[in-house]
């Protein structure tokens, strides 16, 4: 059985309080909310915080956003919301783990690699790898940096419709697009400081959807996240778990600009999108197909953002109705 290490609790009253526990902690807190990614984390010592600080519910909306600690039910549930988050929260773990999962918790979720999730003592068998107590990168042996995979569902979908996020520390707060949050690399995955904390959602409504590839149709991890969203210059595309960040394919979204969704757009749209995703060899199915395969999601998300009836495809792909 895996255990807990131990840790003390904090559980401050006001997100104010919260960030001046985290500045006086430093590297030794870590934030809690939902705890679905970072409790089975610290069970196999990826993780060891000596404080957890709790922001479990004071990161509510406010009015103008989307609170950090709304949990992805609540997100699937909330019908004024674009479709295409709706869609990638509801695609996220079991229905248990989404009432319990936070939006917040979504967008920070931790890099995977097959080398890293693993117990600690199959861990230590291998010498550790370069994300946790060892100096290799099992996947890219010459590679300086980890090249875990970025696994968070919500977050491609939120850049393609242009999200932001706010943060906020004991020093003040600040408001950044969604697309600067991220780090291509697998350890340093966040631009988010330690001593901050990520407290609300903003973005726009438009028309948008989110498709995702996986080996089983619940509880698991994207092996290829699309999400496309409608705007006013063009269609806007982002790719999650073929890099260690979510990221916006800015060529496809420059040939997009002004174009109506034919086919003969959205075959060129797909195969550039394709060009830009590089998946590793460190999550389920094979990367040379994962590769191949990203234009034809890239065809589902654009044919049902034109409005084409993809319910059976994506009962078949996808395993879920679309609401």
């Amino acid at each position: 059985m895996m255990r807990l290490p131990w840790f003390e609790y904090r559980a401050p009253a006001s997100i104010p309080e919260a960030a001046r526990i985290l500045a006086g902690e430093g590297p030794n807190a870590m934030l809690i909310a939902g705890g679905t990614d970072l409790l089975p984390n610290m069970k196999r010592r990826q993780m060891a915080p000596k404080t957890l600080v709790s922001v479990k519910g004071l990161l509510k909306t406010n009015g103008k956003g989307i609170g950090a600690g709304t949990t992805l039910t609540e997100i699937i549930n909330r019908t004024d919301l674009p479709a295409g988050l709706r869609q990638a929260a509801h695609q996220v773990a079991t229905v248990h783990l989404r009432n319990m999962g936070t939006i917040g918790g979504n967008l920070c979720l931790d890099t995977r690699c097959n080398y890293y999730n693993q117990n600690y003592e199959w861990r230590k068998a291998i010498d550790f790898c370069l994300k946790k107590d060892g100096n290799i990168c099992w996947v890219a042996t010459a590679s300086k940096r980890c090249v875990a995979a970025s696994s968070t569902d919500c977050a491609p979908a939120l850049l393609a419709i242009g999200a932001s996020v706010k943060l906020v520390s004991s020093k003040g707060e600040r408001e950044i697009a969604l697309e600067d949050l991220y780090n291509n690399d697998g350890i340093d995955y966040l631009k988010r400081r330690a001593d901050e904390i990520l407290t609300e959602v903003t973005l726009p409504k438009v028309k948008s959807v989110y498709w995702k590839l996986r080996r089983r149709g619940a509880f698991d991890f994207p092996v290829l996240g699309v999400g496309a969203a409608e705007h006013a210059d063009g269609v806007r595309i982002a790719l999650g778990a073929v890099a260690s960040q979510p990221f916006l394919v800015q060529k496809a979204n420059e040939f997009l600009k002004g174009k109506k969704l034919s086919d003969e757009v959205i075959a060129e749209a797909g195969r550039l999108v394709g060009s830009r995703a590089k998946p590793m060899d460190n999550t389920d199915l094979d990367l040379y197909w994962r590769k191949d395969v990203t234009a034809e999601f890239v065809g589902y998300a654009l044919r049902e953002l034109r409005g084409d009836d993809m319910r059976a495809t994506r009962l078949r792909i996808a395993r879920f109705e679309v609401s």
